[in-house]
């Protein structure tokens, strides 16, 4: 993406900027305007089973021993805890069943990703384009408006073996609103052996499941604003590329999505504190530094790198700052590496990015499922670290109190909450 720059962020923005980082604490947000409903402070978050689990499966020594003495100890929701597409671990995500699981979790703030439908209205999906890995969409007669209908895998008839993968391309904007109301979501995946659309449907992973996917109510973006504010939550909504050339049908352009996505938090009447827009593109954010400076104040700017070679320079970081940008979000393996003894510590990117004086959020824990094989590609830089499903609080600990981060999203938001009710509540 390009790294250009044409917005500063005045001095007085800045000050109100760093009086709104004071607003908010790792386990409750300042009072706002009274718009928004907060879950009750002393109310207990319901964790389950897995971060005990999680626990009990690390290697032993300190970290472990502080963390089995919270266990049964009351938490509380904490802007820590970020739900990424609210719970996907086990609940299709970008539904109403996993922002409510989520917000059960104690995730202080749940993700919207943002994009649009044929007649310009906003829902959360986490592609434009997902539909037919997110939705029922291929066992509906919405079907057949897919930008490419279901095509099954060529199989090799003597081996089995797929010569070629099964594919459907089904995009939010090739359906209105009322069709997309009428979808309900699955737990994302594909069978790229399948050979019916059915087959291929039946695509979720092996650890994750299929139990609470029997309904997934879907969401626009508005719908997603009234219940995470009824759940007591902040909002991070995410800002997808579109997959369809813009302007859009003639004339929505970039700008104009952009400007909308936040115009429905005016429109309900949500305090910009409550609120971390995001984008993987720059100059969404900049749009938004620009045109609403109000919510700018928390926009994150997302950081795509693929690999390490990927990652901006300190001076690239110091220019975001310099343009307005306050935090990045890069994904966790970016913020890690090993030390010669092999343990796990903070990157250079992540010195770099304090020095330029930018915040760190960061994604995703817990979507790489089983660890034992070393974490996958959210783990590349610290693969020989990890070994068990342990290791997700040795990584959490490094990201929370030698890196810094203001929050962490992850799947199965229970883990958080419970790391930072454990080890970042001063009070205990």
């Amino acid at each position: 993406m390009s790294r250009t720059f044409g917005f500063r962020l005045p001095t007085c923005r800045l000050i109100a900027f760093m009086l709104a980082l004071l607003t908010f604490t790792p386990f409750g947000f300042a009072a706002s305007d009274g718009h928004r409903k907060h879950a009750d402070p002393s109310a207990e978050s319901t964790l389950g089973p897995r971060p005990g689990y999680l626990v009990d499966d690390m290697d032993p020594g300190l970290l472990k021993h502080r963390l089995s003495q919270c266990e049964g100890q009351q938490v509380r929701s904490t802007p820590f805890s970020i739900g990424h597409r609210g719970a996907p671990l086990q609940f299709p995500e970008h539904t109403k069943e996993s922002y409510v699981a989520a917000a059960r979790m104690g995730a202080g703030i749940i993700e919207c990703d943002v994009t649009f439908t044929a007649d310009r209205e906003l829902v959360c999906r986490h592609s434009q384009c997902d539909l037919h890995t997110t939705t029922n969409i291929l066992e509906t007669p919405l079907a057949a408006k897919c930008s490419v209908p279901f095509q099954p895998a060529v199989l090799d008839p003597d081996t089995g073996a797929v010569i070629e993968p099964a594919k459907a391309r089904c995009c939010t904007s090739d359906i209105t609103l009322a069709e997309f109301r009428t979808l309900s979501g699955k737990m994302d995946g594909a069978d790229p052996a399948a050979t019916t659309a059915a087959e291929y449907m039946n695509g979720t992973a092996n650890w994750r499941t299929d139990l609470y996917a029997n309904r997934g109510t879907l969401m626009t973006h508005a719908e997603s604003i009234e219940l995470i504010r009824e759940l007591g939550a902040g909002f991070t909504p995410e800002l997808k590329s579109p997959e369809v050339s813009m302007p859009f049908d003639g004339d929505y352009d970039q700008a104009a999505y952009a400007s909308q996505m936040i115009t429905e938090y005016i429109a309900a009447g949500v305090d910009p504190k409550d609120v971390w827009p995001q984008s993987f593109n720059q100059s969404d954010v900049l749009y938004w530094i620009a045109e609403h400076p109000e919510f700018a104040m928390q926009a994150v700017y997302l950081d795509d790198a693929n690999t390490p070679g990927d990652l901006p320079s300190l001076a690239e970081l110091q220019a975001y700052a310099a343009a307005g940008i306050r935090i990045v979000a890069p994904p966790l393996w970016a913020l890690l590496d090993t030390n010669h003894r092999g343990r796990i510590v903070p990157s250079d990117y992540a010195r770099a990015a304090k020095q330029a004086g930018l915040g760190l959020i960061t994604w995703t824990l817990e979507r790489s499922g089983p660890l034992a094989g070393g974490g996958g590609w959210y783990h590349q830089t610290v693969t020989s670290a990890i070994n068990n499903d342990g290791d997700t609080f040795k990584v959490l600990d490094v990201l929370a109190r030698r890196v810094g981060v203001i929050g962490v999203f992850s799947d199965w938001p229970a883990t958080t909450t419970y790391y930072a009710n454990c080890l970042l509540d001063r009070s205990r």
